[in-house]
């Protein structure tokens, strides 16, 4: 995939915070798009709906679902985030979910990069379930 510059990105090659720091912005956006498809409601109110989703907490839970759904390739990615150097945690975090939620933030970030949008929406339906 091109970036915004134009110059090809290999996902291959990251490192797994570095595609953390993509997939974090990817879920973002994924979740206020989700939201604002419920329907117009406040800002106010769109954003604590999303700031549930979004927090550490919530991601590593949603590690948990998808775990046993992913490819090998896909597990593998998970593993990388999980296993990259963090040196801190949110305060309202254990460093098991902070790590479980920087995974889940590179396996966002890999299929992105990749191209692979169809896949990450599939993810999230299952999830969802």
């Amino acid at each position: 995939m091109s970036g915004l510059s134009g110059s090809a990105c290999d996902p291959k090659q990251l490192s797994g915070l570095a595609l953390a720091f993509v997939g974090d912005g990817v879920y973002d956006l994924f979740v206020r798009e989700q939201l604002a498809c419920m329907g117009n409601r406040p800002v106010k109110e769109l954003n604590a709906a999303k700031v549930m989703r979004v927090r550490c907490q919530a991601q590593a839970q949603l590690v948990e679902k998808l775990e046993p759904l992913l490819t090998q390739e896909e597990a593998d990615v998970l593993r990388r985030g999980r296993n990259a150097h963090v040196t801190h945690a949110p305060k309202s975090a254990t460093m098991a979910q902070y790590h479980a939620a920087t995974a889940f933030e590179a396996l966002m970030g890999y299929l992105y990069l990749s191209g692979r949008t169809d896949r990450i929406r599939e993810l999230l339906s299952l999830a969802e379930n």
